[in-house]
């Protein structure tokens, strides 16, 4: 009878404990969706405030790609004219016409734009609110060591994002507007193909540099090590290169090179930030086994 009784006080501790384990992961989650909340606020601020601006933004910022006079191009063509580049460098026409054939077309560009200055305005402050989120679960050490994590993976962003609008998509948008396979086709483009392939080309690189904070992480895990990166560079060489030819599908090594050259850099930091984690993880081993 007292092994029946014990028993059953042991079962209800146990009970007790999941009962208590599961409280605090749905306490967790309630705290989760606070910052989450909290970061949507910001970006519909933030896409609020680019529908109201949306006349410069569609002007000076969507269709800025799409003109002979971009920033981009009138470097192009003083680079060649300077270095003798070759005529073909110089981009003096964009072969395409921009339409709209759906009825809701023009104000779902303006939503769906808005939405997109917003989230790339509103990223830094969600980095922010998920390290406000992981802070407090991890030690002291490990505080210091990732504190400037919201700026770096800031900028890291901010500099995609601008390696893409200034870069990747007038590249791009040059080379598949002027590609031709006939004379007699026009190329009448819809707002939303043009749209979502900037978007693409913009966002996309933004998170490609991503990459040293992603490689971090896992180094922090132990999934990644600098040794298995260093094996992996050339297959990594091999991607990077077909990745420059799918997003800039241009026949001039030139281009190819200019698109590839961060990402082999982005690469390569990511071994050095690896590097840095293994070797802080082995110093605190060592003082821990001194000690």
């Amino acid at each position: 009878m007292s092994e029946e009784r014990s028993d059953l006080f042991k079962a209800i501790k146990e009970k007790g404990k999941t009962i208590e384990a599961e409280m605090s992961f749905f306490d967790h989650l309630d705290v989760l969706r606070g910052h989450l909340i909290r970061a949507a606020i910001a970006i519909v601020v933030f896409t609020i405030l680019a529908f109201s601006f949306y006349d410069f933004i569609f002007t000076q910022i969507i269709m800025a790609p799409g003109q002979t006079d971009f920033w981009t191009y009138r470097m192009m063509c003083a680079a060649t004219e300077r270095f003798n580049l070759g005529a073909e460098f110089c981009v003096t026409k964009l072969n395409f016409i921009i339409i709209n054939t759906q009825l809701g077309g023009q104000f779902t560009l303006q939503l769906n734009s808005s939405l997109m200055i917003g989230v790339v305005l509103g990223f830094p402050y969600l980095l922010y609110e998920i390290w406000r989120f992981v802070k407090p679960a991890l030690h002291e050490n490990e505080r210091n060591s990732a504190s400037g994590f919201v700026l770096w993976a800031s900028l890291l962003f901010v500099t995609g994002v601008l390696f893409g609008y200034y870069i990747i998509s007038p590249l791009s948008i040059n080379f598949l507007s002027n590609y031709e396979v006939s004379s007699i086709i026009n190329n009448n483009i819809e707002i939303d193909s043009y749209f979502s392939i900037l978007a693409t080309l913009t966002i996309g690189a933004g998170i490609t540099f991503e990459l040293p904070i992603i490689i971090y992480i896992l180094s922090k895990l132990g999934i990644m090590t600098p040794a298995f990166m260093r094996s992996s560079r050339r297959y990594a060489t091999v991607i990077i290169l077909i990745v420059a030819a799918v997003v800039t599908p241009t026949p001039d090594l030139l281009t190819m090179f200019t698109v590839s050259l961060p990402l082999f850099l982005l690469y390569e930091a990511s071994i050095y930030v690896s590097a840095q984690v293994e070797r802080r993880k082995k110093k605190a081993e060592l003082d821990f086994y001194k000690n």
